[in-house]
């Protein structure tokens, strides 16, 4: 019986590994190979020594599809509000009595007189903007919006 079960396995798993069928891609398989990537998200510039990491299952799928695309706001727009957000994020990573440690882990080094660049910005506003939506947390006196 030990056997059989055994056979059984090994067909059923020869039958799934059928290599001969090539897919067509579209969006909806981009998007989906996307969600099954890993979710961490790294900028670096090793001129400027920076480092952002982004860590938060669905991320790199929203940034995909629901995100705006890159170019749609201006670098100074996106400036303008991470500084909001990262000023409202780092004081909340201060006080873990009164909001969630587990959203609030590590404050954020974001300083207004480094130019960062339209990426760094783009991924940061963008970031910023999941993260509010997902968690139902506002960071500052604008409503999330994509």
């Amino acid at each position: 019986m030990k056997y059989i079960i055994y056979a059984l396995l090994v067909s059923v798993f020869l039958f799934n590994c059928n290599t001969s069928k090539t897919p067509a891609t579209s969006k909806k398989d981009e998007k989906q190979v996307a969600t099954t990537k890993n979710d961490t998200v790294v900028i670096a510039n090793e001129e400027l020594e920076y480092e952002i990491i982004i860590i938060d299952p669905g991320f790199s799928a929203w940034i995909v599809s629901v995100a705006q695309p890159r170019g749609f706001y201006s670098q100074q727009y996106m400036e303008t509000r991470n500084q909001i957000y990262v000023l409202e994020f780092n004081q909340r990573v201060l006080q873990p009595q009164r909001y969630n440690p587990n959203l609030y882990e590590l404050q954020i080094d974001y300083q207004p007189n480094i130019d960062y660049g339209y990426e760094v910005n783009y991924m940061l506003y963008n970031y910023f903007i999941y993260f509010q939506i997902k968690y139902n947390q506002r960071l500052g006196p604008f409503v999330p919006r994509i």
